[in-house]
């Protein structure tokens, strides 16, 4: 093949979905040796293009070449066979089995009719220590891996396959900053390789450092391609919305030093991945969870609402020590909790149920009288969801993995809202949307603030804590290392104290319940 033809290219590429459409006359062109990032809000069609080139959907129109021949793939296999690999962002990883089983499932070396085990190791052990994860071992259950090491195996799983075209989508969104680093490190050497990478993130950043050439997705159709660093980031998503992009963070209120404080904890520790933890969240305020990924933010979040047994100190609402014994007694009474979860895809929502079933079922005992639910009540409170969250749905009866990400996790919130919540706990609920929906999301969050709830909020995105946040306090193994309040949230002091260092400006201050 000549150098200057492409790897792969798509043209006039269309899809539809009964009435709705997905890609209309999408063309991409792809070239070995290279990073092209796809960028666009969920829902502008990049799911789509990509289950189109792996052959998990086919086509209503256009054409796919490879090498300069046409193609079609009938099956992911058949993508598989001619070179084309995806990682998507719901993990394809069975639980119940071990890495290597997972790694070379597809095809399993075989010896004398039966797995070979050791060829089956072997395989495994290259793969991880091509995906930078060799620390990962291959006898180990997929269960029993967290969610970022789950995302390294999903990576090594795709390498195995001996990829020619490797589509990443959002595969960093579970990932470690020490994790994303490496990953970095693999495609940056897989590039150097000739693999030709597509390369789906919502993280400007991660896209300014790796991508090559990038390609705009709206409402179907791609709206521009241009090379790497040559558009602000505001022009990018200028182009991605289709809008001007006013600012992305709603401003902040004054300190809030009459307010109630709403929710506290006294010394609370669990296991050895809580170490007396104190704080308080007061009405009207967000307070952020910092700190590097895996310091005890999530543990936190279920210690309050109720999952984790064994807890120590003490949790109060309202000023009054309450003993929290599951998510229900969380979620109901005086208490009036909420979680979203960190995984919408497995924690916060029943997939093949409807978009109507999963927004209700948080607060069934809330729309019931004698066991017989008041459907009057029901519609009226999910549509006023539904236009309080601009969920964009063909229906409500449609099953809700149909939605895009952005819009299951809207999904996800508008339940746990429907039950009125005074406390809100917010585990990484934009990773994997866009920047729409995270403007969005964002202005919900001080509404609902503003309104009067309290919000404990963790995330893995600086800009996030800075932009949203009145107070943060930063983890580090396991306790609070140290409380920064409205000035004091910058960049420099949120990575300083997350790596615990006490240098000029990044001195501990604690209080973090004052």
């Amino acid at each position: 093949m000549d150098a200057a033809t492409p790897l792969f290219r798509m043209e006039g590429i269309s899809k539809r979905y009964g009435g709705v459409r997905a890609l209309e006359k999408a063309d991409l062109t792809v070239t070995a040796g290279g990073i092209h990032a796809i960028l666009g809000e969920n829902g502008a069609g990049k799911s789509t293009l990509i289950k189109i080139m792996a052959g998990v959907v086919a086509p209503d129109e256009g054409t796919m070449t490879l090498d300069g021949r046409e193609v079609s793939f009938a099956s992911p296999a058949a993508a598989n066979q001619a070179g084309i690999v995806c990682i998507f962002q719901e993990l394809s990883l069975i639980p119940e089995l071990s890495v290597a089983d997972n790694i070379v499932i597809s095809d399993p070396p075989k010896r004398f009719g039966m797995i070979d085990r050791k060829a089956q190791r072997r395989i495994a052990e290259e793969a991880l220590a091509r995906a930078g994860a060799s620390d990962i071992h291959p006898r180990a259950l997929v269960k029993d891996l967290p969610l970022s090491r789950r995302q390294m195996v999903e990576i090594a799983k795709a390498l195995a396959r001996k990829p020619r075209i490797l589509i990443l989508d959002e595969a960093t969104s579970a990932l470690t900053a020490a994790d994303v680093a490496k990953v970095f490190e693999v495609l940056k050497r897989l590039r150097s390789e000739g693999l030709a990478l597509l390369y789906i993130s919502h993280r400007m950043n991660e896209i300014a450092e790796l991508a090559d050439h990038c390609t705009v997705f709206r409402n179907g159709r791609n709206v521009a391609s241009y090379p790497a660093g040559s558009k602000s980031d505001n022009e990018v998503v200028e182009l991605m919305i289709g809008r001007e992009y006013s600012h992305i963070f709603p401003p902040k209120p004054g300190p809030t030093a009459a307010a109630t404080t709403v929710l506290e904890a006294r010394n609370l520790s669990w296991a050895d991945r809580l170490d007396n933890i104190s704080l308080s969240v007061k009405a009207g305020e967000v307070v952020g969870l910092g700190g590097l990924d895996g310091q005890g933010q999530r543990e936190l979040l279920l210690a309050f609402f109720g999952v984790l047994r064994g807890l120590s100190g003490e949790i109060l609402i309202d000023g009054k020590p309450v003993s929290i014994a599951s998510p229900t007694a969380a979620s109901h009474g005086r208490i009036g909790m909420a979680l979203i979860p960190e995984d919408r895809k497995t924690e916060g929502l029943m997939l093949p149920m409807t978009v109507r079933e999963n927004l209700s079922f948080a607060a069934l005992d809330r729309l019931s009288k004698a066991g017989i639910i008041d459907r009057a009540a029901e519609q009226r409170l999910i549509d006023d969801m539904v236009g309080l969250l601009a969920i964009k749905t063909a229906g409500l009866d449609i099953p809700v993995g149909a939605l895009s990400g952005g819009n299951q996790q809207k999904v996800v919130i508008a339940k746990w809202l429907m039950r009125q919540p005074r406390i809100i706990l917010l585990n990484d609920p934009t990773r994997g949307i866009d920047v729409g929906t995270k403007q969005e999301l964002y202005q919900l969050m001080r509404k609902l603030a503003d309104a009067g709830a309290a919000i404990l909020f963790y995330s893995t995105d600086y800009d996030e804590l800075i932009g949203c946040c009145d107070r943060v306090l930063v983890l580090y193994d396991g306790a609070v290392k140290r409380e920064l309040v409205g000035a004091e949230i910058t960049e420099h002091a949120l990575i300083a104290s997350a790596l615990n260092i006490h240098g000029e400006g990044a001195g501990p201050r604690q209080g973090a319940g004052a």
